[in-house]
């Protein structure tokens, strides 16, 4: 009798463990590529993009592959995605929300729809 406890936990176990795994996999498809903002006009070549403060991206409107310009002052940043964090740099990204979501992940399917 114990014996058969032992072994449904132990299944129970692997089950939940499994599912865990195919969770992370789809969750990982379908979160957002992680993003920073910078200066667009800021690039250097050894070390990539200036980044800014987030609420510098937020006035351009959102978080559209354009960003762009404000009719405000100061920096107007852009999101620039999938990029390497530096020493307030980022560099190897796109400026390309698709881009960035069709390089994938793990368990991801890298090809695109148009």
């Amino acid at each position: 009798m114990a014996e058969t406890t032992r072994r449904r936990l132990r299944s129970s176990t692997v089950m939940l463990g499994g599912m865990g795994v195919l969770a992370a996999a789809l969750s990982a498809c379908g979160s957002e590529p992680d993003k920073r903002c910078v200066d667009p006009n800021s690039y250097d070549l050894n070390r990539g993009y200036k980044v800014l403060d987030s609420k510098a991206c937020k006035s351009t409107g959102g978080s559209g592959s354009s960003g762009g310009s404000s009719s405000g002052t100061g920096t107007t940043g852009r999101w620039y995605y999938g990029s390497n964090r530096s020493g307030g740099f980022a560099d190897r990204g796109t400026f390309s929300k698709s881009q960035a979501v069709d390089r994938g992940g793990f368990g991801c399917s890298s090809s695109s729809g148009g």
